[in-house]
């Protein structure tokens, strides 16, 4: 069994006890593009961003019930790899999430196809889907017309509200194709994103609210 084999045997077990949102299929989509996108540049490490991809949602602080256990650090242990590829790891799935718009400046290319791969899932048909989910998993109202949007948030407030799972498409999932890093992931964006749109423009009109 390789490292990817070993890392993926360990990482199943802990998305079974995540909603639907961030299961083991969101990772297995995720790395799906993550190998789309790899294969459009140059001098990446495949490994780092397998290995990324795989563990960027284990410590995800949405699910930890213990926040001084990090299941990533466990894991990463496990595996036994040289420090220098641990370090890596570490930083690529540090610039992943969105935090509110108080996101990590990605410093390699391996983070920046991780974090457009993970950001792909977040948006076209599967992010609604996956929006809806988590919402529902968290017993979220669809939509609330009286909520406006948020912006400039700090991490603790982007985490300690819960907004209605519409909102949250103009506090985060229609900011996204923006800010994509690999020309591979703004093509592959640009469809997702209107797709997005077009489904608000449609909510709109079936529920005569000003979503």
């Amino acid at each position: 069994m390789n490292t990817i084999e070993h890392c993926e045997q360990l990482v199943i077990e802990v998305y079974k006890h995540f909603d639907a949102s961030h299961d083991f299929q969101h990772i297995e989509r995720v790395r799906k593009n993550a190998l789309e996108i790899l294969e459009t540049v140059e001098n990446a490490d495949k490994e780092v961003v397998e290995l990324a991809v795989l563990l960027h949602d284990v410590s995800d602080p949405k699910y930890a019930k213990d926040l001084t256990k990090s299941e990533q650090k466990r894991i990463i242990q496990l595996l036994k790899l040289p420090q220098s590829k641990v370090s890596h790891i570490n930083e690529v799935i540090k610039s992943v999430s969105f935090n509110g718009g108080n996101e990590e400046v990605p410093k390699t290319i391996e983070a920046k196809i991780v974090r457009d791969a993970d950001r792909l899932d977040a948006i076209g048909a599967v992010g609604i889907a996956r929006t809806f989910a988590y919402g529902g998993a968290k017993g979220r109202k669809l939509y609330d017309v009286s909520e406006t949007p948020r912006s400039n948030m700090t991490v603790e407030e982007y985490r300690s509200k819960d907004t209605a799972s519409v909102t949250h498409f103009y506090e985060k999932l229609l900011l996204l194709s923006n800010g994509m890093m690999t020309e591979k992931g703004k093509a592959l964006a640009e469809e997702r994103h209107a797709f997005m749109e077009l489904f608000l423009q449609n909510l709109r009109e079936e529920t005569g609210e000003l979503i």
